[in-house]
């Protein structure tokens, strides 16, 4: 199959240019507002056309960009009939927890025809962060970048060569199907949902797939020159390698944190994380142009689980800027994937790549992870199996139901918003802050029989609840229920400090004396290794009610989720503002 026309390039390269654009927005001051229009697009991919869920249309959505310290205003109108919500993904929300967005957790969603504005102040924050529906499974299509430009120089513009543009690769997952069918389908019956049909590079799943040669991405550079590449991973279920053929990486960010710098042949990265990376173009293309100066540039899954998934590979061109009017790809056949792309189960390539993260943990950033500690909370992570409820039909392991918890309590949302009870102490909700801190039986969590232990679960709203200004560690330690697996668990309202990370059981007498509390890596998704435990450390500082959850949207679904309440504080600094005058009701 091959991509013929200049037309095509024309309007291929112009698609390109307005994603990598930022959504046109009105200033006052210091102030930025947009507008967000929810509804649906006629889009075709791998030959089928269906209705998908957008942001003005656009698919992916459209990128936001301001500045460190802007006051930022984004006015949703929901235009179809369904609910809504829009999550700022890694934003801090600082005492502005009702523009937070997940769904019954800190506001009831955006009914049909309404409009909510969301308002809140970007405070010490820089880098890469994105945007994404925090309703149902609705972020399969609903999703965009956020970009925060610093108000001072990178700090490594001294060190490493210039930038000379920023690109952003957002990474999703594409379904034939309806996908809010394949998600009812997953809750009536309990079974595992369906794979996705393919991955995607900003939308576009590339050649290896059927009818995809024409919806590739292709990002044009010149050589010599360095760029930017924001890499943001929007999947639905999957962590993603990522590499690009005869070029090197170098991390100098993570979730809108410089990291010290390192160069490495791939990343991976999981649902939630974005990793920002420059890339130089030096490779040496002949005066002759005998080879084209085209590297392909591919994702795919690390896989983690036993469960059925999708095991193909995205890819997209990396083309070098010559005389040519238009970019020549290779053969169908003859498309060769970068051989520093991980295999699939390189868990020691990802181990490797995470272990390799650190703070810049410099003056100017420092690094302000607790070395002391107030409390400590352990939570085991995994899968359940429940048992089928008389007169059901059940299509889980064994005839059960799949489920998922945190120390075997599988969440429940609410059928209004947690923060707003929270806020007018409101009581008999069947809300409770007796979140266990501890599991509720200790065991030999990773070497369990994954099948011949009773593995129902208990289903409630119980949250976790701390004074104002905690030092707070939270051990996330994954089990062999079912399978081990690589769980990326994300903290709203907070960056923490990743201090630890280890195979097997943590050990709460050796492992911490390992801990790293000079320049711990700071996220605020952490990839809990599979069969093994993740320390995170953070100061809760920020009032106000807060998920934690699993970002494979399945095990959320399944209830790997809890609720953070944060108190307030003493001074009127440390409280959380009024809710808003537009707030959606339930």
């Amino acid at each position: 199959m091959k991509m013929e026309g200049s037309l095509f390039y024309q309007l291929l390269l112009a698609a390109l240019f307005s994603l990598a654009m930022p959504i046109l927005c009105s200033s006052s001051s210091n102030t930025k507002h947009f507008n967000f229009n929810v509804e649906w697009k006629s889009v075709t991919r791998l030959c089928h056309t269906k209705s998908v869920l957008t942001v003005n249309g656009k698919f992916p959505g459209p990128t936001i960009a301001v500045h460190e310290g802007d006051d930022v205003e984004i006015t949703v109108t929901n235009s179809v009939a369904r609910n809504t919500t829009i999550h700022w993904h890694g934003v801090r929300q600082v005492r502005t927890g009702w523009a937070d967005g997940p769904a019954y957790i800190t506001q009831c969603p955006i009914g049909a025809g309404n409009t909510y504005t969301y308002k809140f102040t970007v405070v010490n924050q820089r880098g890469t962060l994105w945007w994404h529906a925090h309703f149902s499974w609705q972020r399969a299509s609903v999703y965009g970048a956020f970009i925060i430009y610093p108000t001072t120089p990178f700090p490594f513009h001294f060190s490493l060569p210039p930038i000379h543009a920023h690109i952003p690769l957002i990474f999703g997952e594409w379904w034939n199907r309806d996908i809010e069918v394949v998600e009812r389908e997953m809750n009536l019956y309990g079974g595992g949902p369906n794979s996705s049909d393919a991955y995607t590079i900003n939308g576009l799943p590339g050649p290896l797939y059927p009818c995809s040669t024409k919806d590739t991405f292709i990002q044009t550079v010149e050589p010599g020159k360095t760029y930017l590449l924001r890499i943001i991973n929007a999947a639905l279920n999957d962590e993603l390698f990522f590499a690009v053929a005869n070029h090197s990486l170098t991390v100098v960010e993570i979730d809108a944190v410089y990291t010290k710098p390192f160069t490495t042949t791939a990343i991976m990265i999981t649902p939630g994380q974005t990793t920002s990376v420059l890339l130089t173009a030096d490779q040496i293309i002949p005066q002759d142009h005998s080879t084209e100066g085209v590297f392909v540039m591919a994702a795919r899954p690390y896989l983690t689980s036993v469960f059925p998934f999708n095991n193909s590979t995205t890819i997209g061109f990396l083309k070098y800027q010559t005389n040519k009017p238009y970019p020549t790809l290779p053969p169908h056949n003859n498309y060769t994937l970068p051989i520093n792309l991980p295999a699939m189960e390189d868990t020691p390539f990802a181990t490797q790549f995470s272990n390799s993260l650190r703070s810049l943990a410099s003056q100017d950033y420092p690094c302000r992870v607790p070395t002391k500690i107030d409390k400590r909370v352990f939570i085991t992570i995994g899968l359940n199996l429940q048992d089928c409820p008389r007169n059901q039909t059940c299509q889980g392991f064994r005839g059960k139901r799949f489920y998922a918890s945190m120390n075997n309590q599988s969440f429940v949302r609410p059928s209004f918003s947690i923060l707003e009870s929270h806020y007018r102490k409101l009581k008999n909700n069947g809300i409770s802050s007796d979140f266990p801190e501890k599991p509720p039986h200790a065991f030999d969590y990773t070497g369990v029989n994954p099948v011949t232990e009773n593995m129902n679960t208990v289903f409630g709203t119980k949250l976790l609840q701390v004074p104002f200004g905690t030092r707070l560690e939270i051990v996330l330690q994954d089990t062999n229920f079912l399978n081990p697996e690589n769980h990326p668990i994300h903290v709203h309202g907070h960056n923490f400090f990743i201090v630890g990370r280890g195979f097997g059981n943590f050990d709460g007498e050796n492992d911490p004396v390992e801990y790293n509390v000079v320049d711990p890596p700071e996220r605020n998704t952490v990839g809990v290794p599979v069969g093994g435990w993740a320390a995170i450390r953070l100061i809760a500082d920020n009032p106000g009610v807060w998920f934690v959850h699993c970002h494979l949207e399945e095990h959320t679904s399944w209830g790997l989720a809890m609720g953070f309440i944060v108190k307030s504080g003493k001074e009127p600094s440390q409280c959380l503002l009024p809710p808003p005058s537009d707030l959606p009701p339930c």
